[in-house]
């Protein structure tokens, strides 16, 4: 499973333990889902491109550096990508957003897309994809194909679960993006989900069933 990158941080690993139990209120997961989305932004933007500025200290006048968010794209898979992208806007506020919505075929279990908005000046951007799961692989996929018509600078993909299936589906497609992930679960079961997983991460974070 090259380029795959496991964030095994002790905070990530406990939060998303307090996620997967069945009883958590809707409130609670979506906040530890922030929470967690936050700290992985530290591993993900480890590379983020950087600018030099000429600032003010108390003492004197330097050339410092700062994220150039400007470049940077959030794009996240509606709609539990939300969940993830307020987390990671927090972390890098400067940063423009992108939407791409898709729904899964619940029979055919592909992607089917019924938006698409993204800022201008693509070819000028880093994108970081973001999405809960990585479950089938098909949304992400085609998430990643679609974004790739507007040839970005780098794309990278950010989930909280994902399972040996879906990573070999995205890297057998796009072996050329990272995936960034807290957890790399056993198995998928016949309707699609990650095992032991944590449910339907959309419903689950907008409370509907």
């Amino acid at each position: 499973m090259s380029n795959v990158h496991l964030v095994d941080h002790p905070l990530v690993q406990h939060k998303l333990t307090l996620m997967r139990r069945k009883e958590a209120s809707t409130n609670s997961f979506r906040r530890l889902l922030n929470e967690i989305s936050m700290l992985m932004a530290y591993e993900v933007t480890r590379d983020m491109p950087m600018q030099d500025i000429e600032i003010e200290t108390p003492l004197e006048t330097m050339h410092a550096k700062v994220i150039d968010g400007k470049k940077v794209v959030l794009v996240s898979i509606l709609r539990a990508g939300t969940g993830i992208l307020d987390g990671m806007l927090s972390v890098v506020p400067g940063a423009r957003v992108g939407h791409i919505g898709l729904y899964r075929d619940p029979k055919t279990l592909t992607a089917v897309e019924y938006y698409f908005k993204m800022p201008g000046e693509m070819g000028e951007r880093d994108c970081i994809v973001v999405d809960p799961m990585l479950a089938t692989g098909n949304s992400a996929v085609a998430a990643v194909e679609r974004l790739k018509e507007l040839n970005p600078k780098s794309i990278k993909f950010v989930c909280l679960l994902t399972c040996p299936e879906g990573i070999r589906t995205m890297q057998a497609a796009h072996p050329d993006v990272p995936i960034y992930t807290a957890a790399i679960d056993r198995e998928l079961n016949s309707h699609g989900y990650i095992l032991p997983g944590l449910g339907d991460a959309g419903d689950r974070i907008f409370g509907t069933k």
